[in-house]
């Protein structure tokens, strides 16, 4: 009686197996065959200021160019190499269609790293 309990949840076991598998096949192929075509998202709008950063001993300077019809909101980080020297994140600088503009930064002594970050905002209308 035993080895027939085993067997029948055995069976069972692999039968549920079985169907939790096929179930995404069986949904796929419903889908496919149903012809209800899944709507492709849109591709996203070109966007974003171009940033050209230099570095130059303890001076950093970085110009961006916006080539697109959205503003873009621009920060420039400077990280400093010596521990003691205080590390910065600018201001938000709006950077209209068209429009370049320059921001600059500086340490006391070495430049670590910098890099420019972005905001787009889009316009509503």
């Amino acid at each position: 009686m035993r080895s027939t309990r085993r067997r029948t949840w055995a069976l069972l076991a692999a039968a549920a197996v079985v169907a939790g598998l096929l179930t995404p096949v069986a949904v796929s192929a419903a889908n496919r065959a149903g012809g209800s075509a899944v709507p492709v998202a849109p591709e996203p709008e070109p966007s974003g200021a171009e940033c050209r950063t230099s570095i130059e001993g303890s001076r950093v300077v970085a110009y961006c160019h916006n080539p697109y019809p959205s503003t873009d909101l621009v920060r420039l980080h400077t990280e400093c190499a010596r521990w003691w020297d205080v590390d910065a994140d600018g201001g938000a600088v709006a950077v209209q269609p068209g429009r370049t503009v320059k921001l600059e930064d500086r340490c006391w002594k070495e430049v670590g790293s910098a890099w420019v970050s972005h905001s787009v905002s889009r316009a509503v209308g």
